[in-house]
């Protein structure tokens, strides 16, 4: 918060003057890209702890010899089964198994689990199973964030439901920690107002629903972004255009298309091919895990991989200076020449060029031979550049 407050000191204002704080973040989706969540279990129908995992089968690239599935967020040992069973048309045929409740509790206990996530088959149907569950591990495991399928997503199909569970208690801490940090900057601050968070779709939601329901906020910063493009198009009288975000962990793309952006009703987090389904609607927008802080490394081969992990504000780039070791996409553009190292954030803050050139390794790459001095320290005769005659353009 303290960028926020920083940006509301140099606009020459304060937070006991505003009436609305409208905040739209990338908490959620950094947690899941980076897979930096928290410590998850999942609850199911006996019989389908695995459907997370089989997901559709789908093999987008079928004669790629080195295909991987997606991961789930959840280990198969925190994949936990319980009898119960709920017909599609809403009616019970095997009761909740309550009983067992009390036995799994103890073993999440064990497992020192920070989030629970609870599907059962048909729950979009008939949510009594999920509700009783949820009631019992509430007053159970104080302190454990729990999400029930239902909650989020009333449609069918139970692996993108499964995942959107998942997915939402996954980032559940972090982004419950994040918004109470936020409430408790603002009230110390005197800030009078109300306080919503932007959605996926665009829309607004209040801090305690956006503390339980976190994956409708997954989004929520880049749609905020499409939202301001649309109404810049409308006071342009532009009808088309393409909405781009570069933040710290990734890049994003929205489209605005005849006055109004696209939407979907679920989207793929990490890409078609490897990416774990969510059932939420939202803006299409389109992502990668490249943003100006994600961290660039040589791989097998020799190919260079850009992410998903990011150096984060804390150390932050390499050029930044404030201890971060490991090279950035800000820190390429640096040495590139596409920053300028004394105007970045309109000179407020100063690059440090000499150390993100070390820390990208940039070397002189002019053949040895026009790099040698001769015993004398005079300049060679045989230099490569200029035929032993000291021209002005030979950089010897």
């Amino acid at each position: 918060m303290r960028g926020i407050a920083h940006g509301v000191h140099r606009a020459g204002s304060t937070f006991a003057k505003a009436g609305l704080f409208l905040h739209g973040t990338t908490v959620a989706i950094n947690a899941l890209l980076e897979r930096k969540g928290a410590r998850t279990a999942l609850l199911t129908t006996k019989g389908f702890r695995d459907i997370y995992e089989i997901g559709r089968i789908n093999r987008p690239d079928s004669y790629n010899l080195f295909f991987r599935k997606h991961r789930p967020l959840v280990d198969r040992s925190l994949r936990i089964e319980i009898d119960e069973r709920i017909y599609a048309s809403g009616e019970v045929l095997k009761p909740l198994d309550a009983d067992k409740l009390e036995r799994i509790a103890t073993g999440l206990e064990e497992q020192k689990i920070d989030a629970l996530a609870i599907l059962f088959m048909n729950s979009y149907r008939n949510p009594s199973h999920e509700l009783a569950a949820k009631k019992f591990f509430l007053g159970r495991l104080p302190g454990v964030f729990i999400t029930a399928s239902h909650e989020l997503s009333r449609e069918y199909r139970e692996f993108e439901r499964t995942s959107t569970a998942v997915a939402n208690a996954y980032v559940g801490p972090r982004v419950a920690s994040y918004l109470k940090d936020t409430v408790d900057f603002l009230d110390e601050s005197g800030f009078p107002g109300q306080f919503l968070i932007v959605q996926s779709t665009g829309g607004l939601y209040d801090v305690s629903q956006a503390s339980r329901e976190c994956i409708r906020m997954l989004e929520s910063g880049p749609a905020a972004g499409v939202i301001a493009t649309r109404g810049l198009c409308e006071a342009l009288g532009v009808k088309r255009a393409i909405a781009f975000d570069m933040g710290g962990t990734t890049a994003k793309a929205g489209v605005i298309l005849d006055g109004a952006e696209l939407m979907v009703n679920s989207a793929m987090i990490g890409g078609y091919n490897e990416g774990l389904p969510v059932q939420i609607p939202m803006i299409d927008i389109q992502e990668v895990g490249t943003g100006g802080g994600s961290i660039a490394r040589v791989v097998a081969g020799g190919a260079i991989r850009v992410g998903p992990d990011s150096a984060g504000s804390k150390p932050g780039p390499v050029c930044y200076g404030r201890g971060g070791t490991q090279p950035t996409v800000t820190d390429a553009n640096l040495v590139l020449g596409r920053l300028s190292p004394e105007r970045f954030l309109g000179g407020d803050m100063k690059l440090d060029l000499a150390i993100a050139r070390r820390a990208n390794r940039i070397r002189d790459r002019r053949p040895a031979r026009s790099r040698r001095r001769t015993s004398s320290g005079r300049h060679p005769p045989d230099c490569v550049r200029c035929d032993g005659e000291r021209r002005k353009a030979c950089h010897y």
